[in-house]
């Protein structure tokens, strides 16, 4: 027996949430039938929206970020950035990689208002 073995959970065979994907130290929310909905309603009731699919990091899953011509948006997980891009080409919205093209002026506009209370 070693030094440390006593301290050490026996029959450690906790399984990931139903829900969860792990992705390196973190567990991150898998995309649901309810962000796809989500994403649907802000296409349907938005004008001018993009689409700005952004890659998998450490912390989060691929998401797709849609902003409307105001600047108004909305981010979601999506289960791949095949998927995202369908989607966006399915209801006619542009959509681009953010981590090639950053997010809009006008997102960044959009969230200076909301944070003065013009909005």
């Amino acid at each position: 027996m070693g030094m440390f073995d006593r301290f050490r959970r026996k029959g450690r065979t906790s399984a990931p949430a139903r829900d969860a994907t792990r992705t390196g130290s973190t567990r991150v929310r898998a995309s649901d039938g309810e962000d796809a909905r989500h994403l649907e309603a802000f296409v349907a009731t938005r004008q001018g929206v993009e689409g700005f699919v952004e890659p998998r990091t450490a912390v989060s899953d691929v998401t797709l970020l849609l902003v409307a011509h105001d600047g108004e948006w909305t981010r979601r997980r999506v289960p791949s950035v095949k998927w995202a891009h369908d989607f966006a080409n399915r209801h006619r919205v542009p959509s681009y990689d953010a981590a090639v093209v950053g997010v809009p002026q006008r997102m960044r506009d959009y969230n200076r208002r909301k944070k003065a209370g013009g909005i």
